[in-house]
């Protein structure tokens, strides 16, 4: 007998989406992770759970109408970690016409089933706080209706409800073979140390290494049809005082989103090249930071260069090639592709995809499946994630409860903790009654007790997987405390070690 029922290689989004959604069915499941969670292209996107407006000029109808059914559906999964924003879209003589766009937001209004998120208006600039910041050229704007996700988190809360329904998660494992045969054999490489596993059905959701993993772990032929696409962000100072963002039209129909970010910070991007090379060293670009910059600088008052920039980030999307010309035309719909043989264990290999629409591509995969193992019917569409089991509506209420609660921490530092713990935060900070209690800490909000919490319950290894997919707080946290950081967890790696073995 197997020891699984399904192994799933890769800890991005689509990965342990259908690890949750596989062990919520009561299958065995394992899933194992070259690296941190996130620690690819899920922890580099713009961090938006939408619709995609754009996708509407490629005739994606389907792909727009199910992504935005499961803008809602996610709102109401992780009301704490996902939260509404609104979007101004300035018109622009010689881009799109606005006659186009209203059409086109009409659609995205009404495509998609809403019922929480508020419709499309159209503002006057020159009488608004959205355009105090825009150039006065720029004097009328459709405001539409988003959600903003902290993506590396949304990866991290769906393993742990992976793994409190059964599921095995092993991270920094790296499956080096695979050998086929009425069931899968994987050899494993987890710190050094060779394992193996054994598993009746396997999935191959590893993103832009999905062919190269086809290939050389797998040995099975590559389909082809895996288009890489790098997408580059930058973050600068913060450029604007309200919580909207701004979809941008650049001239070359592409089009650029300005978010608030992290409070005192504007997220801008993405940029989206044909990618050939490494998946595992990807980087802005100068070029493609030049580029970011030059469309801000189209639309707002104060300037922005490459020399204001204060962190950078790129990742690589493994999207279906659809042979579409320009890479921003490529489709972000995914294909699920099920290699089955006589006396052979299956493979199921994802292409495409986007945050958005993760756990319905998970449901697909164990749509797919089904007949090797019968499992349940599905149901995560109605289920919360970890510290969400609230509604949305009721978030500022059970905010001030959890300051009530912790009434040293200063609002600003409460609201952080409980947008990533939602209601699991009394795991984290307990019976507190003082910042000496959790303390000590990194930098003004990092405490010894979040990083604690992080390391036993979401696989926090190092001060990277704290500082930058648990948190952002690498904006904000100096080298010095970084290496401060580095060395408690390593103390604390010993200490939990040490406890293990006696």
């Amino acid at each position: 007998m197997a020891d699984f029922d399904l192994a799933i290689i890769g800890g991005g989004i689509n990965g342990v989406g259908i690890a949750r959604d596989a062990a919520g069915r009561g299958l065995r499941v394992v899933l194992v992770e070259q690296n941190d969670l996130a620690s690819g292209t899920s922890s580099a996107s713009t961090k938006l759970v939408h619709g995609g407006l754009r996708y509407l000029e490629q005739w994606a109808f389907r792909l727009v109408r199910e992504a935005l059914a499961e803008r809602e559906v996610l709102l109401s999964a992780a009301p704490h970690l996902i939260r509404p924003m609104r979007f101004v879209l300035p018109t622009a003589p010689g881009l799109r016409p606005p006659l186009l766009m209203r059409l086109g937001l009409f659609l995205y209004d009404h495509l998609g089933a809403r019922k929480i998120l508020p419709s499309t208006r159209t503002v006057d600039l020159t009488h608004h706080p959205y355009g105090i910041p825009l150039q006065r050229r720029y004097r009328s704007a459709f405001e539409y209706s988003d959600c903003w996700v902290d993506d590396a988190r949304l990866v991290v809360l769906n393993a742990v409800d992976a793994v409190e329904r059964g599921a095995a998660i092993r991270t920094r494992t790296r499956c080096v073979r695979a050998e086929r045969g009425e069931e899968w054999r994987l050899i494993l490489n987890a710190r050094g140390r060779r394992d193996v596993v054994t598993a009746r059905a396997l999935v191959n959701a590893t993103g832009p290494w999905v062919e190269l993993v086809a290939e050389t772990v797998l040995r099975v032929p590559s389909r082809g049809v895996a288009r890489l696409v790098k997408g580059s962000h930058i973050v600068v100072p913060r450029l604007f005082g309200h919580d909207a963002g701004y979809i941008l039209q650049a001239a070359d129909r592409r089009v650029v989103f300005a978010l608030p970010f992290e409070r005192d910070f504007t997220l801008i991007g993405t940029t989206d090249q044909d990618f050939v090379g490494d998946p595992n060293v990807v980087v802005a670009s100068a070029e493609e930071i030049q580029y970011l910059c030059e469309v801000m600088n189209g639309y707002f008052r104060e300037a922005v260069s490459p020399g204001d920039v204060v962190w950078s980030f790129a990742g690589v999307r493994s999207l279906h090639a659809d042979h579409a010309g320009a890479a921003q035309d490529t489709t972000r719909d995914y294909m699920l592709v099920l290699d089955e043989r006589f006396h052979e264990a299956p493979l199921l290999t994802v292409y495409g995809g986007k945050i958005t629409t993760y756990r319905r591509l998970a449901e697909a995969a164990m749509g797919r499946l089904g007949h090797f193992f019968a499992p349940g019917t599905p149901w995560t569409a109605n289920a919360p994630l970890p510290g969400g089991d609230f509604s949305h509506a009721r978030f500022d209420a059970r905010l001030e409860h959890a300051q009530t609660r912790w009434p040293f921490l200063g609002p600003d530092q409460m609201q952080r903790l409980f947008r990533a713990y939602g209601t699991r935060l009394d795991r984290v900070l307990g019976a507190a009654r003082s910042r000496d209690d959790i303390g000590p800490f990194f930098g003004p909000v990092l405490s010894a007790a979040e990083v604690r919490y992080l390391m036993s319950q979401e696989w926090a290894e190092t001060a990277d997987d704290v500082l930058w997919r648990r948190s952002k707080l690498g904006l904000t946290v100096d080298k010095v405390e970084r290496e401060a950081l580095a060395r408690f967890m390593a103390n604390e790696t010993g200490r939990l070690e040490a406890l293990s073995t006696g």
